[in-house]
């Protein structure tokens, strides 16, 4: 990542704002930055106007640091700012453009949804869900998850989603941490043609937590499953005697929201936690800013609602937009490599807002598979979940964008819960693999391990300096992980990211990917501890380092270092049955690229694995300096192993 980034600083390629489109954005005052930066309060406390309050706030930021409260003493309700106000204008209006993998297509009015939405609203009430109690929500690519949400957040009751492509012990121990006893699933999903038996992984999790009391079940795929009686109740069964109208529940501006699992450092998931007031008016006017979105747009985010970009900007930041989102089910290559510019093409799509992994495997396929269709409809598209290299971005600018869109390339993480670093469209100098400038009101550094700035272009941790309104309140249940894992490098004022960046002169941010021992896979965090865990929880394994090693599709991908149990045997199968306990444990998401059986792995005199001699054998770099291992042999035993590894030897 660094050579692509250091010869594109040297092409200093650049692209200005089209003259037509800046005239015309949401968002093309370029003295925007500076009053953010004089009135940090007053700016926020301006676009809050922009979305609907029951109560106005008492104070705008009340900053304890690590602790923020935004907007303290208002009254809101996200479901409502999603649905309710747009009705008398916008009742008619497609408000959730659904496509399934085998060409279905299903929409929602606003007026729709907030019909759906209200009488699952008040199905969860008869259930017993109160405000205050945790639903966890494990659905694939579908319009009932959005509802799901918004449901939730109508009642008050904070939603947990779970992706849909997580295992069984993935579910259960979110849901365990949580205290969940309510979960929403469905009976089973289409993936590149196979149905999916999401029902039976269900049961199989549920089965490993407390006692849950319901277990809702969308009819999606028809398939055949078991529904225990009491426990199971369909979800259409529910509507069908739910009244549609529901009062929404007066929250206050820092009542929880949702809580999402991200991955960390340690075997268990961190569960952060967003607030109402300060989410919902981060979410919005990032979704306006950066999209520049227009009342005729067709708006298309790829992301899964099980990940915070779906939550962000599928749902609660278009929606309070008022725009009409699309959502597919299926998989980009399913029935064809070009499915994703059939849709984009069918239902005039006019922004498009995708992974860098995904941009990187179009590449692969080669540019022929979009000429063949008409993307002129696209206006705007946007690049997120990790850093993009500056060939791809090129090859995305031209060929999918027609040298005519501008590009968002768009840094921020499952805590930030909004876009930090981004190009305002209207405004912005684009510069190919760089996210370019923090978002008006955001005050981020590049700083050293001693908290000083880093200058020079060099490298060094991505740090935010001052709150912002969407920003993680707590991990949930967790205050010591809370401080420790975000606040504890600099001190409790100042944010670590756990991703490294630089600044080049113009101030443009340059992100670099993790410093933590977190692996960005396709932009998915997986924690390297929770999958040391799943390996050393199969019998043959003795001990187990996982490192993230480059790949030119996914960015990063899972490898693995694995000393075996004594009477355990190194065997081709051995090393099969190791990548699919890994995903069966966590899910297909985490299944390894490559496992090295290694008689040792190498430590410090303190018995501390060095991982970054694991990663530089697995990507091939310079190991640095191994004078301070206890058993320096090692390394040069692994780099054999690895090769003969790569040459299918191994």
């Amino acid at each position: 990542m660094a050579e692509t980034i250091e010869a594109s600083l040297k092409e200093q390629r650049r692209f200005e704002p089209f003259e037509e489109f800046a005239r015309q954005a949401n968002m093309n005052d370029p003295n925007v930055y500076k009053r953010a930066e004089d009135d940090l309060e007053g700016f926020w406390e301006e676009l809050a106007g922009n979305i609907d309050w029951y109560k106005k706030w008492d104070s705008v930021l009340n900053w304890e640091p690590p602790h923020a409260e935004w907007f303290t003493g208002g009254k809101l309700n996200a479901s409502y700012n999603c649905l309710d106000r747009h009705i008398e204008k916008r009742g008619d209006k497609t408000a959730i453009l659904w496509e399934g993998e085998m060409g279905e297509v299903r929409t929602y009015t606003y007026r729709e949804l907030l019909d759906a939405t209200g009488r699952f609203a008040n199905a969860l009430k008869g259930l017993g869900i109160k405000k205050g109690d945790i639903v966890t929500i494990y659905l694939p690519m579908i319009p009932e998850a959005a509802i799901a949400m918004l449901a939730c957040a109508r009642i008050g009751a904070p939603h947990s989603v779970v992706f849909a492509g997580f295992s069984a012990d993935a579910l259960a121990q979110r849901m365990n941490d949580a205290q969940s006893k309510f979960v929403i699933t469905c009976d089973g999903y289409s993936r590149r043609g196979k149905v999916l038996d999401h029902k039976g992984k269900t049961d199989e999790g549920v089965a490993k937590t407390g006692d849950v009391e319901k277990v809702i079940v969308v009819k999606h795929a028809d398939n055949d499953i078991v529904m225990q009686p009491g426990r199971d109740i369909w979800w259409h069964e529910l509507l069908g005697s739910a009244e549609p109208s529901c009062e929404p529940e007066l929250m206050d501006s820092e009542d929880m929201l949702f809580l999402m699992y991200t991955s960390g450092t340690t075997g268990m998931p961190k569960g952060v936690v967003h607030t109402t007031g300060g989410y919902m008016v981060g979410t919005h006017v990032t979704a306006n800013w950066i999209f520049d979105l227009k009342e005729n747009d067709v708006y298309w985010c790829t992301a899964d609602v099980g990940w915070i970009t779906g939550h962000s900007y599928i749902v609660y930041g278009p929606l309070s937009n008022g725009s009409t989102v699309v959502m597919y089910e299926g998989a980009p290559d399913y029935p064809d490599k070009d499915r994703f510019w059939k849709i984009v093409e069918k239902h005039r799509v006019t922004i498009f807002y995708t992974a860098p992994t995904a941009i990187r495997v179009f590449m692969k396929w080669g540019q022929e598979i979009p000429a063949q269709h008409d993307l002129s409809s696209l206006r705007l598209i946007g690049s997120v979940g990790e850093p993009i290299n500056p060939s791809a971005w090129l090859w995305y600018y031209e060929n999918i964008g027609g040298s005519r869109c501008p590009l968002v390339d768009t840094w921020w993480q499952t805590e930030t819960g909004m876009v930090l670093i981004t190009p305002l469209p209207g405004l912005t100098t684009l510069k190919p693999g760089s996210a370019t400038k923090p978002f008006p009101g955001i005050k981020a550094a590049v700083l050293d391990d001693s908290g000083n700035q880093v200058a020079g272009g060099q490298g060094g941790n991505l740090a935010i300096q001052a709150p912002w309104p969407g920003m993680i309140r707590a991990v949930y249940q967790d205050e010591k992980r809370f401080i420790d894992t975000y606040w504890s490098k600099w001190g409790v004022g100042t944010y670590f990211s756990g991703d490294g960046a630089r600044q080049d002169e113009d101030g443009c941010f340059w992100v670099l990917g993790r410093v933590d021992d977190v692996i960005k896979v396709a932009g998915h965090r997986l924690g390297t501890m929770e999958i040391e865990s799943s390996l050393v929880s199969h019998p043959a394994v003795a001990e187990a380092a996982v490192v993230g090693m480059y790949d030119e599709l996914k960015g990063e991908a899972i490898f693995c270092y694995v000393t075996l149990e004594g009477t355990a045997i190194e065997s081709e199968e051995l090393r099969k049955e190791l990548v699919g306990h890994v995903a069966n444990e966590i899910g297909s998401i985490a299944r390894p690229k490559g496992i090295v059986f290694a008689d040792d792995l190498p430590k410090t005199r303190s018995g501390k694995i060095m991982r970054r001699i694991l990663k530089a054998i697995a990507d091939g770099t310079d190991v640095g300096n191994i004078t301070t291992l206890q058993n320096p042999e090692a390394v040069e035993v692994l780099k054999r192993k690895l090769e003969e590894f790569n040459s299918g030897l191994g």
